[in-house]
């Protein structure tokens, strides 16, 4: 039985993670990359399937974890009557290597440890061979171990049992030892990796996260939470494309037992976008530049052939299919590889792509080539279908509808096209831009409003309530102070508040093509708080944060959701659309109480960033919170 999802804290490198379990069990790995085939996929499964647990032999231990400051090192302390040791977690960022370290520290007494090493490929479905590194003993320095295309070895002083279908250990730390476990990964025709001093190695990789942490232009209050959440995010960037991941999981139910189970490995264009967002907040445009030479060559070629989401290097083909030798997270079927939703239309990224590209000129990111035309092609395409039924933000399954939300942000991508020219001097048909501009105002304005509930609907005709609509305000395309967003955020408060959490909408009454039930959709939720602060609910939305912050689990990771009957985290972890909505809401609330101590909070209150009242789109840029971010 796999642990509870918040039990599990995070490592990786920049190109895959792994979860590590409270008990010191590895039970989540791809290697060596996010989308790679699982080598420990007892997340999904049980021990057999695959994992690597490190921790006292004493089943009556009390234990406690942190990460190294500003770090993704995690320490594990575990406490025994004989004594106390810490185990260290990290995944070097090497070039072109692939390696996991894990130390055994003595603190105080003499404590026996166990080691077991269930290694199994493709999913937790091929056993590997074994054999010693040096002759034919077994007891030797370490192992090698390989199936198929696949080869990882394991080096420590410590005396390996090579038993039927795992590696085991037991050996004695006392005070003051150290004792080192590295696994590594080449392709299987490959020589062996080379040793790495694991020292030396965790060294330099917590120089390199400190040193990165280091550059965050963001202080106040939630500092630390902001930090946390920006490290998530940069550790969900894939370094050699510089493509962004929506979570290292597949398959985390949305709903325990139930189906809402999906493949989050993969590069979304919304959540790329925002997530770049949310790391040129803190002042890290390297990332930004690096997407931004992802995006034009992962969008090259036809403009009628943008997808919404693509590979860590571009690839366009990711079927769907299910594993089904895995019996799921305790149970939750099917387990999932590839999504489905690759060929769905989905117009709000349009929205968000531009949007993105469009602060990142004002953030001063230096242009790159052939953004500009892809920006232009990506518009004049959406021109072509905007009018269309989309799948929407949700990649519903029970057929396109006229989403509210996706019009708005078809909007946000000409609105953007129109300042970017303008500011910028580029080149563009802005008279028809404005145009457009004003034709699916008008089309949202009188399609997607109820004037009986004086609310935005889901979708056109529709009597639902959607959470996404919360997006209104945030985004510019009517004014907080607007009857018509007022009574919008009421009726999602109304409609979709439970338990004083956010959900995305009700399952019970929209048909999305998937069995009802799920948690409370924690970016939801942090957008919630951002409504309430510049609707000046100020009270209510520093509670709502404050409560939202307290759903984190003991390292400060969030999952997708949050299930309030069962008081758990649930859904694909760590979820990056939820920490990017963590760092906007803590930077608006933080702007807000240094506009409450400057005296000045009246002056910024109430922004109009209507399309026909037009507002200066650099004094929104600050008024976010990017004023700290480009300091």
């Amino acid at each position: 039985m796999p642990a509870r999802i918040e039990d599990y804290a995070m490592i990786g490198d920049c190109r895959s993670a792994a979860l590590v379990a409270r008990d010191g069990s590895i039970d989540w790995l791809c290697w060596p990359y996010f989308d790679s085939p699982a080598c420990f996929a007892a997340l999904l499964g049980g021990p057999e399937h695959g994992r690597w647990k490190l921790a006292p032999d004493d089943p009556h231990v009390a234990c406690t974890r942190r990460y190294h400051d500003d770090t993704l090192i995690l320490e594990t302390r575990f406490e025994t009557v004989e004594g106390c040791v810490a185990v260290i977690d990290f995944m070097p960022l090497r070039d072109g290597a692939a390696d996991l370290v894990r130390l055994v520290k003595g603190i105080h007494g003499t404590v026996t440890m166990s080691m077991e090493l269930i290694l199994r490929f493709d999913y937790g479905a091929s056993v590997p061979w074994s054999r010693p590194l040096d002759g034919d003993d077994p007891t030797g320095p370490g192992m090698r171990l390989i199936a198929g295309p696949d080869k990882v070895v394991v080096r420590t002083p410590v005396e390996i049992q090579d038993v039927p279908g795992s590696l085991c250990a037991r050996f004695d730390v006392k005070a003051g030892d150290t004792v080192p476990f590295v696994l590594s990964r080449v392709p299987s025709h490959h020589p062996d990796p080379r040793e790495i001093d694991p020292l030396t190695a965790l060294a330099d990789t917590e120089r390199y996260w400190r040193t990165w942490a280091h550059r965050c232009q963001l202080d106040g209050r939630w500092a630390d939470a902001i930090r946390r959440s920006l490290i998530v995010l940069k550790a969900l960037t894939f370094v050699p494309t510089g493509g962004v991941v929506a979570a290292p999981t597949t398959s985390l139910p949305e709903h325990l037992g139930g189906e809402r189970n999906w493949d989050y490995r993969y590069c979304w264009l919304r959540d790329a976008t925002l997530t770049l967002q949310a790391l040129m907040l803190g002042g890290y445009y390297t990332e930004a530049n690096d997407w931004s030479h992802w995006l034009v060559r992962a969008v090259a070629g036809a403009p009628s052939q943008v997808q919404i989401m693509y590979g860590l290097s571009g690839e366009r083909r990711l079927p769907e299919w299910e594993v089904d030798w895995l019996p799921g997270y305790e149970g939750a079927k099917p387990v999932r590889v590839g999504n489905g939703a690759v060929g769905q239309l989905q117009l709000d990224v349009y929205g968000e792509v531009m949007d993105a590209l469009h602060q990142a000129r004002l953030g001063g990111l230096p242009p790159v080539e052939a953004t500009w035309e892809v920006q232009t092609k990506l518009v004049a395409h959406l021109e072509t279908v905007w009018r269309k039924p989309d799948e929407g933000i949700w990649e519903v399954r029970g057929g396109p509808q006229h989403f509210t939300y996706s019009k708005v942000m078809a909007w946000v991508a000409f609105d953007r096209a129109i300042k970017s020219a303008e500011r910028f001097g580029l080149p563009g048909p802005i008279d028809h831009w404005r145009q457009l501009c004003r034709e699916i105002h008008a089309d949202v304005c009188a399609h997607g409003f109820d004037k009986g509930r004086n609310a935005f609907m889901q979708a056109y005709g529709s009597s639902e309530m959607d959470a996404s609509l919360l997006m209104i305000p945030l985004v510019g395309f009517l004014p907080a102070d607007d009857p018509r967003v007022i009574g919008t955020i009421e009726a999602v408060e109304r409609d979709l508040m439970h338990d004083g959490l956010v959900q995305r909408y009700r399952t019970s009454r929209v048909d999305d093509g998937l069995p009802a039930g799920e948690g409370a959709f924690l970016a939801c939720s942090f957008w919630m708080v951002d409504c309430l602060v510049m609707i000046g609910r100020h009270r209510d939305a520093h509670d709502l944060f404050e409560r939202l912050l307290s759903l984190r689990n003991d390292v400060g990771l969030l999952a997708e959701e949050y299930d309030t009957h069962h008081a758990r985290q649930v859904g694909n972890f760590p979820q990056a659309f939820s920490h990017i909505a963590l760092v906007h809401a803590a930077i608006r609330l933080g702007a807000l109480a240094d506009e409450d101590r400057a005296h000045d909070a009246t002056d910024h209150a109430a922004q109009d960033t209507s399309y026909e009242d037009d507002v200066d789109d650099e004094a929104r840029f600050e008024h976010v919170g990017y004023r700290a971010a480009r300091a």
